[in-house]
């Protein structure tokens, strides 16, 4: 058959014989390269949605900060400046957040959104230690729902900040490797920067209401 194709085009048998190989490697090649690409953009995806989860939990988290701070501030008159760092830090938090989700291969970007997450950590720790010298605002109903939705927030934003950084290390390790590599480079696709708060940062004085 080969004699017969060869004939055919005018070719001797060995030259259809090369250009057959040189044809089947190229399109296992191009196979290779579509499934490495849709490998790639399947777990991009996983780790870009996850990363939306801690998102829409902060997201929570910012909206209920001023709802806490304004209650407090009906009670705590003489700590102005506790309650104004509390309000500062939830404001860059944001900000730095709001930066790092437009482009999470930023590892810069991602850790100062991380680093200002861990000071507002600090600075409502310092707050409800605070409120423990106000019996009043302990007992109040509408502090403790914030304080018990504050809470439960603080769980969901871990959970998915765990849940993100398992995707994220999981898409840059198929990255990483040969020739993923390679075709990731071709198609700028960037590793995923991790989302993490040290332990110090992490932190904080617990109130029981």
């Amino acid at each position: 058959m080969i004699a017969n194709i060869a004939e055919f085009l005018g070719m001797s048998t060995t030259a259809v014989v090369v250009w057959a190989v040189v044809i089947v490697i190229v399109i296992a090649l191009i196979m290779m390269i579509i499934s490495v690409y849709n490998g790639l953009v399947l777990k991009r995806n996983n780790y870009q949605n996850s990363f939306a989860q801690i998102d829409t939990a902060l997201m929570r988290r910012f909206d209920l900060i001023p709802n806490l701070v304004e209650v407090a501030k009906k009670y705590m008159d003489h700590e102005r400046e506790t309650l104004e760092a509390v309000i500062s830090a939830r404001n860059q938090a944001k900000g730095n957040l709001d930066a790092a989700k437009e482009d999470l291969g930023n590892a810069a970007l991602m850790n100062a959104a991380s680093k200002s997450e861990g000071v507002l950590n600090s600075a409502l720790g310092r707050l409800m230690a605070v409120v423990e010298s106000y019996p009043d605002l302990k007992a109040n109903e509408q502090m403790q729902s914030l304080h018990q939705e504050l809470a439960t927030t603080e769980n969901l934003i871990a959970a998915h900040r765990q849940t993100y950084n398992i995707d994220a290390t999981e898409y840059n390790n198929y990255l990483q490797v040969f020739p993923n590599n390679m075709v990731g480079g071709i198609f700028s696709f960037k590793p995923g920067a991790l989302y993490e708060i040290d332990e110090v940062q992490r932190e904080a004085p617990k109130v029981k209401f």
